[in-house]
């Protein structure tokens, strides 16, 4: 009897092999693998929306949101409106610029042209793990200008010595994303002369040197609509992680998502995995998905927990992979705390969602109680539905502090915000936020924030439902 079992568990070895199933690199049981795909959910998640944004930036070119390719800048002169939607919970006061870096043949060299005092102005240098592992600008090297290289992990040639600063990326693939604050519609002209001043060429030509030799070229895989929502993700982020090389803090991590087929550059498969095993890994992403639901809840809408704790450098986030996926999931590439302080209002001063097709809101500060900031603050209004800013008939998606002198003050010196969907009454349109017809969020922003806001002495005013 053995002897007759033998020659079939070879035969079916054999067709395991030779059919590329992932049997062999899906080591983990149904149980263990549910736990790790949440891990793994919650880790390559922004990383996966990270690449959605590159692709249709840098290499789509068909694609209305495509700036420019690699390493090219690319600019747009003009704030965000509804009708961008390349990432989620974009901010509308500063005109953006784009540069997505290949860094693996050679560094790169951004030349900022010097700008007036003040205005404010910033690049965030964002690796491939959307932690923002460094800054130009305003607050980091002031409004002077500068040359400054980027280089990649495995870069090892001499830093020229006329280089302002030598910045390092964890990854081969980074974004470099410029802010360049807009006053107003008058000041546009004035922004686009600012871009044009924003330059990108490799270290070779900037020192005038013969070019390394290229690398190998990369056949992008398209994003699909499922693709972050689903075990698919683990595809993208097989993919991405190719290009950013193993931490030694992450090892440990990382050989434990080999257990589901997470592996830098290798095919996941699912059409490979058993039943049970597929099972396992939708299992394992609902379990995430109800973590940060949770978390959202009794966390970020209470609150407790600020912008600040999910973006930063990888030190900044110590290993907190459910705080870096909030931050890609509310507002990919957001700002480190001290360049900018983010204040999410998703619920009423009671705890209730908001929603404009049920309630009018109003936002009060009292008299001296504005946003203390030192570049500037703004409230953007966003869609709840699909993250994205608001169309409406004013083309208003924000109010902020260079508003100031056109809005109504109330009479004791305070400023009241109307946050609903239809306009009040004509004497306070000045001061109306237009709010979708559904559910919404407002992201308060504070540029350069000062310290009374890190230190809690300033108190952030909540929203209140205007009628029963």
């Amino acid at each position: 009897m053995q002897l007759e079992k033998a020659p079939r568990l070879i035969l079916a070895s054999l067709s395991i092999l030779l059919s590329g199933s992932t049997w062999a690199n899906f080591t983990a049981t149904p149980e263990e693998a549910r736990g790790i795909a949440k891990e793994a959910y919650l880790y390559g998640f922004p990383v996966v929306e990270m690449y959605k944004t590159l692709y249709t930036q840098a290499v789509d070119t068909t694609s209305e949101n495509f700036k420019a390719p690699f390493n090219k800048i690319g600019n747009t002169a003009k704030a965000f409106t509804a009708k961008d939607t390349a990432f989620v919970t974009p901010n509308a006061d500063t005109p953006y610029s784009f540069i997505w870096m290949d860094l693996r043949a050679e560094p790169l060299v951004l030349t900022l042209p010097p700008i007036e005092e003040h205005r404010y102005y910033s690049v965030q240098l964002i690796d491939a793990y959307t932690q923002n592992f460094a800054y130009l600008g305003t607050r980091s090297t002031g409004n002077n200008g500068g040359h400054f290289m980027i280089a990649g992990p495995n870069w090892q040639g001499q830093q020229p010595v006329e280089m302002d600063r030598l910045v390092r990326s964890e990854s081969n693939i980074a974004y470099a994303l410029f802010r360049t604050q807009l006053f107003d519609d008058k000041d546009l002209a004035k922004v686009e002369q600012i871009q044009k001043g924003y330059k990108v060429e490799t270290l070779s030509h900037y020192v005038k040197h013969k070019a390394p030799p290229a690398a190998p070229e990369v056949a992008w895989p398209k994003p699909t609509p499922t693709m972050s929502d689903t075990p698919d993700l683990f595809r993208y982020l097989n993919f991405m992680l190719a290009f950013a090389p193993a931490q030694d803090a992450e090892k440990d991590l990382l050989a434990r998502f080999a257990k589901i087929g997470i592996e830098a550059g290798e095919p996941f498969k699912l059409t490979d995995f058993t039943a049970d095993q597929r099972q396992a890994l939708e299992d394992g992403i609902s379990d995430a998905k109800a973590e940060f639901a949770e978390f959202k809840k009794t966390k970020v809408d209470t609150h407790e927990v600020s912008s600040g704790d999910f973006f930063g450098t990888r030190d900044h986030l110590n290993g907190n992979y459910l705080y870096r996926y909030a931050g890609a999931n509310m507002g990919i590439f957001g700002n480190s705390s001290e360049e900018a302080n983010y204040i999410g209002y998703f619920v009423d001063k009671d705890g209730q969602p908001v929603d404009a097709s049920k309630h009018d809101y109003t936002l009060h500060f009292d008299k001296g109680a504005l946003p203390p900031a030192d570049a500037f603050w703004s409230l953007t209004m966003y869609d709840g539905k699909n993250k994205l800013l608001v169309a409406n008939p004013l083309n208003r998606y924000l109010i902020n502090s260079r508003m100031l002198p056109d809005l109504k003050l109330d009479a004791d010196g305070g400023l009241t915000l109307y946050v609903q969907q239809k306009a009040p009454a004509e004497d306070l349109q000045s001061n109306w936020l237009p709010a979708p017809d559904g559910p919404f969020y407002g992201v308060l922003r504070l540029y350069l924030p000062k310290p009374e806001v890190a230190s809690g002495q300033w108190k952030m005013p909540l929203l209140n439902k205007v009628g029963p």
